[in-house]
C-alpha cells in the first residue's frame, strides 16, 4: 500500500533530507545547473520551483519564507535579483531534467537539473515569437518576383 506517500524520503531523516534539499537548491541557484541522481532531482523540483515562483514578487515576506527553506542569505539575493527577472514571464516549469545515463561506482541513474532560461543551446534555436497572424486562405503574397523599376525623367526638356 501507498498511503501517504505524497514524496520520496530519499533514505534520509526529515532533518538531514531538509539540509540536503537546501543546499541543493543554494548550488543550483549558484551555478545554474547541477548533477545529481535523477531520485534527487525530481525531489529538488519540487522544492525549487515553489521558491521561484515567490521569488516573482520581492516583497519582505516572500523573502523571509524563501529564507527559512533555502537558510542561505547570498543564495536568497541572487535568487531575486538574478534569477526572478529572468522567469518573470514564464508560468511555471523554471527547472529541466536531463538524463546522463549511469554512475560507474554504483550504477546509480545520474541527471542534470538546471535552470530552463540560463541555458543558451535550447534557447537559441527558438524563433522568437511572432505577432502577425497567418491566414489559411493564402490572401495577399508578396510580389518579390516582379521588382518595380522607375524611369527617370528629365525635368529640363
Amino acid at each position: 500500500m501507498r498511503h501517504g506517500k505524497k514524496f520520496n524520503h530519499l533514505g534520509r531523516q526529515t532533518a538531514h533530507r531538509k539540509a540536503m534539499l537546501a543546499n541543493m537548491a543554494c548550488s543550483l541557484i549558484e551555478h545554474k545547473r547541477i548533477n545529481t541522481t535523477v531520485a534527487k532531482a525530481k525531489a529538488l523540483k519540487q522544492f525549487v520551483e515553489p521558491m521561484i515562483t515567490k521569488s516573482k514578487e520581492d516583497t519582505t515576506h516572500n523573502r523571509r519564507i524563501v529564507f527559512s527553506k533555502l537558510r542561505q542569505k547570498d543564495a536568497v539575493a541572487e535568487l531575486f535579483r538574478d534569477v526572478a527577472p529572468k522567469v518573470g514571464d514564464r508560468p511555471g516549469g523554471y527547472t529541466r531534467i536531463i538524463k546522463l545515463g549511469n554512475r560507474l561506482g554504483d550504477n546509480a541513474d545520474m541527471a542534470m537539473i538546471e535552470l530552463v532560461d540560463y541555458n543558451e543551446l535550447y534557447n537559441a534555436n527558438k524563433p522568437a515569437k511572432k505577432s502577425t497572424r497567418r491566414s489559411r486562405r493564402g490572401g495577399s503574397k508578396p510580389a518579390a518576383a516582379a521588382p518595380v523599376e522607375t524611369k527617370a525623367t528629365n525635368e529640363e526638356e
